[in-house]
């Protein structure tokens, strides 16, 4: 299956997880084309100063990938500096929250995965 970028549903999402300003979501797959149970895989695009709020994964994992920027991620109440080529794993009920902390977007493929 190939879904084309002009496919791909878009939605901007203010405040999101109760973080700062417009994050923009493009979702490369739905979850229901997707076989595994996965909740989403998506392109995140938070602007300089952005943020996702904390939240915890219960029963599920959620993988980023940073392509593009810099930022902050709290992971399990310890922070740490993200940049492109960094992989993160986050869930099994642990907070986390990432806030862009450079002067361009801050790109991140998230995929969020269930048990």
């Amino acid at each position: 299956m190939i879904k084309k970028k002009n496919l791909q549903k878009v939605e901007k999402r203010e405040a999101m997880r109760g973080g700062t300003g417009g994050i923009t979501v493009r979702h490369y797959l739905e979850p229901e084309e997707i076989k595994a149970r996965t909740r989403l895989c998506a392109e995140l695009i938070l602007p300089p100063g952005a943020s996702i709020g904390a939240h915890d994964h219960v029963d599920e994992d959620e993988i980023y990938l940073i392509q593009k920027g810099v930022g902050i991620m709290t992971d399990g109440g310890k922070e740490f500096p993200v940049a492109p080529g960094d992989a993160i794993l986050t869930g099994q009920g642990a907070s986390h929250s990432i806030r862009n902390t450079g002067s361009e977007d801050l790109v991140v493929t998230a995929v969020i995965i269930k048990y």
